[in-house]
């Protein structure tokens, strides 16, 4: 493995960098895509594109903080948090571990809900905001109220509000589920926790670094879906629409749980990997 010695005296930029992503690829083993996150963190420390690296940027202080970062993400800690965000969408969303780490399964969501109109969105459990604000990005004359029951969420989400520049077009609320929310709106969406007590032990160890409650409903996985069927009817427009991300075995159940409370047109979508994703009815006129 490359040492700091041989780092400081490359002949060229482009070998320093060479050696820098080599000794924190190897820093890395425990991590499938080693050079590739390698690469990210070198850059993130240097706070410049990998492209635009050179010796100088190459100190031992930066050094240190990359061997620290690799031995974090070397037990488990999502790059997301040492990278402090992630991308999503369109765009770079702020991430911390108060909120969930955004996924691309969950961009699933944000396709279906650009298939029908909607004027006013609300996003219940909104954690890093990286649902409704891609939302708001997309459709310019959309209004949007993001709900969580974490303040430090809230927090994440508007900052992201502002760096997307759709604060103005965005409410965020404490609450849970509905209690707090006045109106009522053209499309109503949750990624809710959904994964069953039973099946935590089985999490891949990065999800530990995540707010628990943002995972668990501590029960069969599928309580927040029936909270936000049976309390959807007052907020949700004629014809507005109801989507909810699910996990790939939920499909049926939420879907009878929207035709229970008179939901219209109620489909299953699938992911990219072909798993069920998204539950999504609509109420009638």
């Amino acid at each position: 493995m490359p040492d700091l010695d041989e780092i400081f005296a490359a002949q060229s930029d482009q070998h320093a960098v060479t050696l820098a992503v080599r000794m924190a690829g190897n820093l890395l083993f425990r991590v499938p895509n080693s050079v590739r996150e390698a690469k990210l963190l070198l850059a993130h420390v240097m706070g410049k594109p990998l492209h635009d690296l050179g010796m100088a940027d190459m100190t031992t202080e930066a050094m240190d903080r990359l061997a620290v970062l690799c031995e974090a993400r070397n037990s488990g800690t999502p790059m997301s948090h040492l990278l402090g965000a992630r991308d999503f969408w369109n765009h770079r969303f702020q991430v911390t571990p108060d909120v969930l780490d955004p996924r691309p399964e969950t961009e699933i969501l944000v396709e279906a809900a650009l298939q029908v109109p909607f004027a006013s969105v609300l996003d219940l459990g909104t954690g890093s905001g990286c649902i409704l604000l891609s939302l708001l990005a997309e459709r310019g004359g959309a209004t949007g109220v993001g709900a969580d029951v974490s303040k430090a969420a809230l927090d994440v989400a508007r900052r992201n509000a502002a760096d997307i520049g759709v604060a103005q077009r965005c409410t965020l609320v404490l609450s849970d589920w509905f209690t707090a929310i006045e109106g009522s709106f053209d499309l109503i969406l949750s990624n809710p926790p959904y994964i069953a007590l039973e099946e935590m032990a089985g999490l891949s160890a990065e999800l530990s670094f995540e707010p628990r409650m943002a995972l668990t409903d501590e029960g069969d996985g599928l309580s927040c879906y029936r909270r936000i069927c049976d309390g959807v009817d007052p907020y949700l427009n004629a014809n507005g629409w109801l989507m909810v991300e699910i996990g790939p075995t939920q499909g049926d159940s939420v879907a009878a749980m929207m035709q229970a409370v008179g939901l219209t047109n109620i489909r299953i979508q699938p992911d990219l990997d072909g798993r069920d994703r998204v539950v999504l009815g609509q109420k009638a006129l």
